[in-house]
């Protein structure tokens, strides 16, 4: 990480959320997730490599992208946290609105999972709705893929 920028603290994060619609904090979950996602993978990576090379600089990187995991994980926890304590509905993760149907009373009051939303606001801003990544980011995030690291 560049010693010029720090990141947001967990703080100035949560008071941010305040202002994001639901279907938002939904999106900021499934991109923190993403970004999980490839983190471990990378650091799958380069574990594989420090095995071999006895790289320092890779064993560095390896543990830099654990506490970014970390915070990422507090900031999920902390979008959690705004969808069931502070505006009281409850918080469905991707893949568990399939087991629920919604009715719609739910729906009119408000308590829905924010899927059919962030479907819409992905479809109107251009990003994909299970992840969450632009269609820019997908071309940048295949052209990682073949190059085999994240960091």
């Amino acid at each position: 990480m560049s010693g010029d920028s720090l990141p947001i603290t967990a703080e100035r994060f949560a008071k941010a959320l305040a202002d994001l619609s639901l279907s938002s904090l939904y999106l900021k979950v499934a991109e923190l997730e993403n970004s999980i996602a490839h983190l471990q993978k990378s650091n799958g990576e380069l574990q594989e490599f420090v095995r071999q090379e006895e790289d320092k600089e890779c064993y560095e990187a390896i543990l830099e992208n654990r506490d970014v995991i970390r915070r990422m994980e507090e900031r999920i926890e902390l979008v959690k946290r705004e969808v069931t304590e502070v505006r009281g509905l409850p918080f469905k993760p991707r893949g568990e609105e399939k087991s629920a149907p919604v009715d719609a009373e739910s729906r009119t009051n408000g308590a829905t999972n924010g899927t059919a939303e962030m479907a819409g606001a992905a479809a109107r801003n251009g990003t994909n709705a299970s992840n969450g990544t632009t269609h820019g980011q997908q071309a940048g995030n295949a052209a990682e893929e073949e190059e085999g690291v994240f960091l």
